[in-house]
């Protein structure tokens, strides 16, 4: 067999292995979507004397979770599970409304419920996971409203910090067009965020159908602390129910809540096993 055709074969044979993996992810969310309609309960707020890190005397590390376009807080029970197993136990997922608004206002609201994480938990800052546009919600918190302030760590999971050509199948959408490369809202996020010390992890599916192309999923800036993570085959669903994405992003959020200090830029990183 040549050395081409043995390229093509294993190319086709990739692409319908990610192919069947999405949509086996896809199936299982489509089932689990109708419990995620509704908002979780949250903890008593403010909350009553006596509760929180000073009876504790250690660190909650609270955890929120945000979901991309067209979904909701459901497309995070796998990842509920691995957190819970690397000892978090506070984890919110929040249900937002991006097809009401934009980044800039998704962002607003979910400033507020920072805040409320925080003073629920003994004021320990907080660790957040977003998925495709809830992570560009979460960076735009963090580096356009004050946020690394309140938030020690940003894990990424298919987000197009770079833009996605797939946004042009939703030009009605304002979040959508925030989502093209060159937006008014990536420009922002682009200009210079002196002093951030969120660390930021980002994982990016190099078959990612819906980030086009799927190298846009990695997070370039010369202000931020961030390690881009590929992941070889994944692609935009996959990346909320990868074993080795869940346990990698549990132990960063996990050793994140016992240093909660800036490190250093980390170099690009291929997920192993």
């Amino acid at each position: 067999m040549s050395l081409p055709l043995r390229r093509t074969l294993c190319d086709t044979s990739a692409v319908v292995r990610t192919a069947a993996v999405e949509a086996a992810a896809l199936a299982g969310h489509l089932l689990l979507y109708p419990s995620g309609l509704g908002p979780e309960p949250w903890p008593e707020w403010p909350p009553p004397p006596g509760c929180g890190h000073a009876a504790t005397g250690r660190p909650h590390g609270p955890v929120l979770l945000l979901h991309g376009l067209f979904d909701n807080r459901a497309v995070f029970l796998p990842l509920r599970r691995s957190l819970r197993a690397h000892g978090h136990r506070h984890v919110h997922a929040v249900n937002h409304g991006p097809l009401a608004g934009d980044v800039h206002d998704a962002a607003v609201r979910f400033a507020t419920l920072v805040v409320r994480a925080r003073d629920a938990y003994g004021g320990e800052r907080v660790g957040v996971v977003g998925h495709s546009l809830g992570g560009l919600i979460a960076r735009y918190y963090v580096q356009r409203l004050g946020g690394d302030e309140h938030v020690h760590t940003v894990v990424t999971l298919g987000t197009p910090h770079q833009g996605t050509r797939s946004a042009l199948l939703l030009p009605v959408l304002p979040s959508a067009r925030q989502l093209l490369p060159g937006s008014p809202v990536l420009a922002a996020l682009d200009s210079p965020a002196p002093g951030c010390g969120t660390r930021f992890l980002v994982f990016w599916g190099d078959r990612d159908p819906l980030v086009l192309p799927s190298g846009n999923g990695r997070l370039h800036h010369p202000d931020l602390l961030v390690e881009n993570v590929r992941v070889p085959g994944a692609g935009h669903l996959e990346l909320t129910v990868h074993p080795g994405v869940l346990a990698r992003a549990g132990r960063a959020l996990a050793e994140a809540v016992e240093a909660d200090r800036p490190g250093a830029p980390g170099p690009d990183t291929l997920l192993s096993a």
